[in-house]
Parts: structure tokens; sequence; C-alpha cells
């Protein structure tokens, strides 16, 4: 039976050439829509790392969590650095990591902060160790990978967060360490002490500024640098990253933060909802694009089985003389049309991988979001329920037709 519809599956190849590429493409489609939708909301998530608010410049809240959490846009400004004690004295909050942005390497950015960062997302160091002093590095696995950079090297940073500033050249960093590849943002930051970004931009907040490794040992450690003396009045940072003590804290803390002048606050949570559902128009209007491609096959397919069984009536007659049941040559139409759509099933996962695949290639070109490693997920299952649905109601119509052929008639007609 197999064979037999194979083979006349593939007696009118152009028309089934062009089956075959309608229904990949619609399943082609659908496969990258859930894939990659469900990729880019993993992706996100690991990246929130349990993020509970980013206190930024006044501004918009999505710019500051962009900033803050993906690295994906510009801050909105600086915001000083008693902040940060402002921030822990709340009762609510369990943590508050600084970020200090300003400068790249290659297009990398290099993010002034504390060891705490890298607690967020569970990271290690593979290689040398975590800096211990201002002006060292510690590059993420996928800087020290497109770099060549290795503990010991040395490179200067350039200005602005797009790669195309002045270089620093004054100030060169000392790479000490390399992280362990996470699949997290860090992989691709270039983390240093909050000290290396004061040294680095000394004089560019207008009056005098103190010595950066003088401020960094009036710190005492990485872990409080919020808690120094007067030399950090002037002081500033790009943002902070706030964890929750207690849910309560989501009700009251930003509204609070949004009153203290000059602060912003952003929710991730709330912002990567929004951004999510902005990413979702494109989504539905690939989904439909692909609804449209698959009703389009399955029409063609209809077509083309009802036109089969009408220039078959000689042989499916034959078959039942030679005592097939005519639930049997029923089948046997069914049969070639889920050939077809297990064909265009398997093309359709390959295609749809294919792009995700690539778009991960740009993505990474791009130093933008990765998405989450992902195998074969529970959602794409659906497609090839999809084609063998899609197949089947294609089929229904033809199968009767074959199943209602009268074989008396058939063999009377005159030939």
């Amino acid at each position: 039976m197999i064979r037999l519809a194979w083979r006349y599956l593939w007696s009118s190849p152009l028309t089934t050439a062009l089956n075959l590429l309608l229904l990949t493409l619609g399943l082609a489609a659908a496969t990258f829509v859930l894939r990659a939708s469900t990729q880019v909301e993993g992706g996100l998530k690991r990246d929130l790392a349990g993020i509970d608010l980013v206190v930024g410049a006044k501004g918009s809240p999505m710019q500051i969590m962009l900033a803050g959490v993906f690295h994906l846009d510009t801050p909105t400004g600086n915001i000083p650095l008693a902040t940060l004690d402002l921030l822990k004295r709340q009762p609510l909050v369990a943590e508050v990591v600084p970020l200090s942005l300003g400068d790249s390497f290659r297009g990398w950015r290099i993010v002034g902060t504390t060891p705490d960062y890298l607690g967020l997302y569970g990271a290690v160091v593979g290689q040398g160790a975590l800096w211990t002093r201002p002006m060292q590095a510690v590059l993420g696995a996928e800087v020290a990978r497109a770099s060549g950079l290795k503990p010991g090297d040395r490179f200067a940073g350039s200005h602005g967060l797009a790669g195309g500033g002045g270089e620093h050249g004054d100030h060169r960093f000392e790479v000490v360490g390399v992280l362990a590849e996470s699949g997290s943002v860090l992989d691709r930051l270039v983390l240093t002490d909050l000290a290396s970004v004061w040294e680095v931009h000394a004089g560019h907040h207008g009056g005098e500024v103190p010595d950066a490794h003088e401020a960094h040992e009036a710190h005492g450690d990485h872990e409080d640098p919020g808690h120094a003396d007067h030399d950090d009045d002037d002081r500033e940072i790009t943002l902070a990253l706030v964890r929750y003590r207690s849910p309560l804290a989501a009700v009251s803390l930003p509204r609070w933060v949004n009153a203290q002048e000059g602060l912003q606050s952003a929710a991730p949570a709330l912002e990567t909802a929004r951004l999510m559902r902005l990413v979702g128009a494109g989504t539905e209007v690939l989904r439909g694009f692909g609804l449209v491609l698959l009703a389009a096959a399955g029409l063609s397919v209809w077509v083309a089985l009802l036109h089969a069984v009408r220039a078959r009536q000689g042989d499916l007659a034959m078959l039942r003389m030679l005592g097939a049941p005519a639930s049997r040559v029923a089948a046997l139409i069914a049969l070639e049309a889920l050939l077809l759509a297990a064909l265009a099933t398997v093309l359709g996962l390959a295609l749809g991988h294919g792009l995700v695949a690539l778009l991960e290639r740009l993505l990474a070109a791009r130093q933008s979001l990765r998405l989450a490693p992902l195998g074969f997920s529970e959602a794409e299952w659906a497609v090839p329920l999809l084609a063998a649905g899609l197949a089947l109601l294609a089929a229904a119509w033809p199968a009767w037709r074959a199943y209602r052929l009268d074989v008396t008639t058939l063999l009377q007609a005159p030939r």
C-alpha cells in the first residue's frame, strides 16, 4: 500500500512538487514561530536572573530595563552613588548591585560593578581570577573567544557603548580572568571594578574627582561600594539592580523610587511582558502568513487528489476486482496525502530550525540578545500533527469518492 501510494504520489511530479513546496513553507513558518518565540522568551527570562527592579535616571522604564538587564540600549543617564545606600536602607530590599556603563571594547560593553553581579547568574571564573583592584578586567566567554584575549593581556576601551568612540589609550585594562560560559548576558560583557570606570572618566563629571585607587581603598571591599566617605559625594553610577526581600516590595518600592528626585524605576518582569507583546505583533504576522500558505497547500492537495481519483478510476476499479475492499481503496488516497505531509513535515522542521539558527547567528553578529538553548520543544509536536490533520482533511472528500466508486459501471464504460 505504501509503495503504491508513493508511486501514485509522484506520478504527477510537478503538481506534487508544488504541493510539497507550499506545505513545507507553511510548516517551516509555524516551526520558526513556535521555536523562536520559545527561545526568545527563554533567553529573556534567563537574563532577568531574578532581578526585581532596575533603578536609573529619570526616563523611559523600557530603556532602563534594556540597558540595565539586557545591555541592548543606552542608559538614561547617571545617578548618585549615594543611591546605593538609600536603597540598602529600605527594609524591603534584599540586595543592590551597582552598574557603571559608558565604554566598550570592540562593541562589547565594559561594565563597572561588584562580584555580586556574577552571583545573580551563578557565573564562575573559568580562567584566572576576579579583579582585586581597579583597571583589572574579567572577560565574558564570548568576548574572550571573539577577541582572543587571555589573562595577562592588556587592552584599551573606547568611549561610548557602540564601539565607535575614541580609544582611552592612557587607561589600559589588564585581563585577569575569563568567565566560564553561562549562556547569559555575562558572556558578552567585560566586567571590572566600579573604580575602574571612575578612573577612566576622571574629570569628565565636572569638577575635581579624587583618585580612583584611593576611592577603591575607601570602600574597603567590593560588596559595599556605596559605604564610603565624603570623597564619594560626587561619584556616580549608571544603574542599580535590586532584588526584593519580600513580594510586598513590588507594591510600594517602585512608587517610592519614582518619588525620589532624579530616580526612575523599571520592573523587568512588566517591561519584558510589554516587550514580548511588541515582538508578538511580528510573530502574529508570520503566523498568519504560514496559515495562508497551509490553507493554500490544503486546497491544492484537495484539488490534486480529486483529479487523481478521477484519472485513476480504472486502476481503482481493478484493485476492487482483485479483492481490495472499498475501505482499502479509500485508505490508499488518504495514505498518499499522509506521505506528502510526512515529507513536508521533515523538510518544514529542517527549514524552520535552519531559520532559527540563522537568527541566532545574526543576533550574535550584532552582539545582541542570545536565544535560550532548545532541543525539540514540546510545542513543535504540533507541526506534524498539523500536517497530518491538514492532509487527512484534504483527502477526506477524494477518499470518499474513491470509496463510493461503482465498479460495475466503470468496467462497463466504453474505452
